[in-house]
């Protein structure tokens, strides 16, 4: 059997789904389908939170605003966080070189949000069952994709067709798509492995995110809405093991320690689980009448929380691309279509993955005088305020090259 779409999207994750819901939206009326491997999963707001979470900008907001989900995820659990914390465990904190970023300091409200992502995934999942012009083919597997000539083709495991002007790969940092398009990465794994989980703490997180660079890698306490913290701590492959295996106690002992008491005691934790770290980068963003987004074109280590962040940039950019190209009358699958959506993000992307690299390094490094250094940076970021507010509008997604999706201005909004 062979269907027809527009737009066909591999991947119902969180950035796969905004793009749909993004084209659904605010595009004049394009059929997309959307193929997961699995059927979504159902999200219970009387559960615990799962254990992934992510620091949602400013931008994202916006471009979750513009998907048509926002107010639904604000108004399930969301958790702001209005002030940033970071400092070296080579001095205390609230010493000299320990740097404090304020919302205040730029007439913002705050930083962000931080959000599970189960549930900004059910919201623009659920969203995307509303639309007239988007299906869901879940649970569906691509076992072939053609992406050339004047139709790509998508061949499933069941044997049906799917045939579309453009193909979006957003199926993660193993994407299968990718490897059907013959598209190469360049891979450098960190020998880092993340645990994280959430935790009760002594004193109250005050609505901030707290990060402390150990040598081994960062670890962080983000804000949720509920009171507790989640924790993400990078670390070494063994010693992630061993935090994982070893009893509770020991455990809040350990993470108490690590985060040198900021909020007190760690009085109690969920689960804790463990996923491996890398630095990744598609060799070409673009192939035919495909495209990727996402974490099938990139992905970077978490100490800057800005992995969720980037994708969705991708997706806004690449619903932007389209939608001007189907409102001038040209091909959205269009090489000089698809060109211009990655000359525009994959230089972004880049410099924002090798930067967080260099952060991680430099944390990393040890010896006088990379201690010296890095207590001479904070200081000057602290003493500079044009520096500092730079930094922090940089982060939030308020300043640069944005999208029209992630502007918080944009009039056209819609308020949802």
């Amino acid at each position: 059997m062979s269907r027809e779409a527009e737009i066909v999207v591999i991947g119902a994750g969180m950035v796969g789904a905004a793009f749909a819901c993004l084209l659904a939206e605010q595009g004049d009326e394009i059929s997309i389908a959307v193929l997961d491997i699995r059927e979504p999963a159902i999200f219970d707001a009387g559960a615990d939170y799962g254990p992934r979470v992510s620091a949602i900008s400013r931008a994202s907001s916006s471009i979750l605003k513009a998907a048509g989900v926002w107010k639904t995820i604000l108004a399930a659990r969301a958790s702001p966080y209005r002030e940033m914390c970071v400092w070296d465990s080579g001095h205390r904190i609230g010493a000299p070189g320990t740097v404090r970023f304020d919302a205040a300091d730029i007439g913002e409200a705050e930083l962000g949000h931080i959000v599970e992502n189960d549930l900004i995934q059910h919201a623009l999942i659920e969203r995307l069952k509303h639309l007239d012009c988007v299906s869901l083919v879940c649970p569906a597997r691509a076992a072939e994709i053609q992406a050339t000539g004047r139709r790509a083709s998508i061949s499933l495991e069941d044997g049906s067709t799917l045939r579309a002007r453009l193909v979006v790969g957003a199926d993660g940092t193993g994407s299968p798509t990718r490897e059907m398009l013959g598209i190469e990465t360049r891979c450098q794994p960190y020998d880092q492995t993340a645990v994280v989980c959430h935790v009760s703490t002594e004193r109250s997180h005050l609505q901030t995110a707290w990060q402390r660079f150990l040598p081994e890698g960062p670890v962080a306490l983000l804000p949720l809405a509920d009171g507790r913290s989640s924790v993400v701590w990078s670390t070494s492959p063994e010693e992630a093991r061993r935090l994982t295996e070893i009893g509770t106690k020991e455990f809040l002992e350990e993470l108490t320690h690590a985060t040198e008491g900021a909020l007190g005691r760690i009085t109690g934790t969920g689960q804790r689980f463990a996923f491996p770290l890398r630095m990744q980068s598609a060799r070409s963003y673009i192939s035919g009448r495909a495209a990727l987004i996402g974490d099938a074109a990139h992905t970077v280590h978490p100490l800057a929380g800005q992995g969720v962040n980037l994708g969705l940039l991708d997706a806004a950019a690449l619903a932007e691309v389209v939608i001007d190209a189907k409102d001038s009358g040209r091909d959205p699958g269009d090489f000089r279509v698809l060109r211009r959506y990655e000359r525009w993000r994959k230089a972004e992307n880049l410099v924002a993955a090798h930067g967080i690299d260099a952060i991680g390094r430099l944390f990393r490094a040890r010896g006088p005088v990379t201690g010296a250094l890095r207590r001479a940076g904070a200081a000057l970021v602290n003493e500079t305020p044009l520096v500092k507010n730079e930094i922090v509008r940089r982060a939030m997604g308020i300043s640069g090259d944005l999208p029209k999706f992630a502007r918080p201005s944009e009039a056209w909004q819609k308020q949802a």
